[in-house]
């Protein structure tokens, strides 16, 4: 500081860029001028200098609000994801917008992530480009997609705690209809004989339930009820941790009689854990596709991973005409728009509807009658 005393009176008398900046406290004492100082030297970093208090007010409450993307990137992930997100998804966000997000919106501040900084970033990322010599395909839609929604999230977090007056409007890129893999009923048969002894049970409940992987590691006895038939999925295995499942909520999931029996079969005295090591720790899942490839190659068929058995529940569902809206609970899907990639599976069911169309008023209602009475016994199955 350089406050200092003259003429009686407290003064401040510095350089800032050459200038040589001498003024008179308007508090007649040491702390006073260092204080006002201090204020001076703020305002011309600011530069609010010669503004009225008002203005200069405004001024500095834009400048607080200006922070760039990459200043309150840690901040996004060590005070709102780490709280509000499974590890899983803190550790997905962490690495989207370390190896992506940061090193491109990194130096602009929140306020400047418009529309047109969004498309240049779209059109980067679809792209082909060169590395080592080689030409490397751009991402796909979906991966940029996944991108725009942990920037999207981040940007909404700041609106909340008013760093940023709004959040630009995203227009997602389009996506093709999303393809997978399943197993017809013969197929599915050959996978379980072909299973070793101790990872048979796993993959037939597999089959019969539609449990995702990370939901079947983490299953407990506790939650398997074998006298009703039925089990609870209260909890998911992800990265060696043991969560709440997908979307955060519990489902009951009906076990059919073969679910049951090589359930009883399997009942150990190991641990909680349904499905476990021999000490009835919880199983990597870096562990589980080994078993189910040697599964698949003495059956006879293409590697596949654990989530075509979640595909072929649902599958082996639509087929057999049980209705959409069944399978998006029996699944957990948080919309009926994810569980539709299905309903293609059911031609007959279709067919024999828009027949109907056709049939005396009398026959109508036998039939639907008929259906009624197929459809009751369906859901006494699942």
């Amino acid at each position: 500081m350089t406050a200092r005393r003259m003429k009686g009176a407290w003064w401040v008398d510095f350089h800032y860029e050459g200038e040589r900046i001498r003024r008179k406290s308007p508090v007649d004492t040491k702390r006073g001028a260092e204080e006002f100082e201090r204020r001076w030297r703020q305002q011309l970093l600011d530069g609010t200098y010669g503004k009225r208090k008002e203005d200069r007010s405004r001024s500095t409450e834009k400048a607080k609000q200006v922070i760039t993307l990459s200043e309150f990137a840690e901040e996004f992930i060590n005070t709102y994801a780490r709280s509000n997100n499974k590890p899983s998804e803190v550790e997905s966000k962490e690495m989207i917008l370390r190896t992506h997000l940061v090193p491109f919106f990194g130096p602009l501040a929140l306020d400047a992530i418009d529309s047109r900084a969004l498309e240049r970033y779209k059109a980067e990322k679809l792209a082909a480009r060169e590395k080592g010599g080689k030409v490397l395909p751009g991402l796909k839609a979906k991966t940029v997609n996944n991108h725009l929604t942990v920037l999207r999230k981040l940007l909404a977090v700041a609106e909340e705690w008013q760093l940023l007056s709004h959040v630009p409007r995203i227009k997602w890129l389009k996506t093709p209809q999303t393809e997978f893999d399943f197993l017809d009923f013969e197929e599915a048969e050959r996978l379980q004989q072909g299973a070793d002894r101790e990872w048979r049970v796993m993959i037939t409940v597999g089959l019969k339930t539609g449990l995702r992987l990370g939901e079947l590691l983490a299953l407990r006895w506790d939650d398997v009820d074998l006298v009703a038939g039925r089990l609870m999925v209260r909890q998911a295995a992800a990265r060696g941790v043991i969560g709440t499942p997908k979307n955060g909520k519990w489902r009951e999931v009906p076990l059919s009689a073969e679910a049951v029996r090589v359930l009883k079969a399997h009942r150990h005295l190991r641990g909680e854990l349904v499905f476990s090591d021999q000490r009835g720790k919880l199983i990597a899942k870096t562990s589980c596709k080994w078993p189910l490839w040697r599964a698949c190659k003495r059956a006879g068929l293409r590697r596949i991973g654990w989530h075509v058995l979640r595909h072929s529940f649902a599958s082996h569902l639509a087929m057999r005409g049980v209705p959409l809206k069944a399978i998006q609970e029996l699944l957990g899907h948080a919309t009926i728009e994810m569980t539709m990639r299905y309903a293609h599976l059911a031609p007959a069911v279709h067919r024999d509807a828009v027949a109907q169309l056709d049939l005396p008023s009398r026959a109508g209602h036998l039939m639907g009658t008929e259906a009624g009475i197929t459809q009751s016994v369906t859901d006494k199955v699942l």
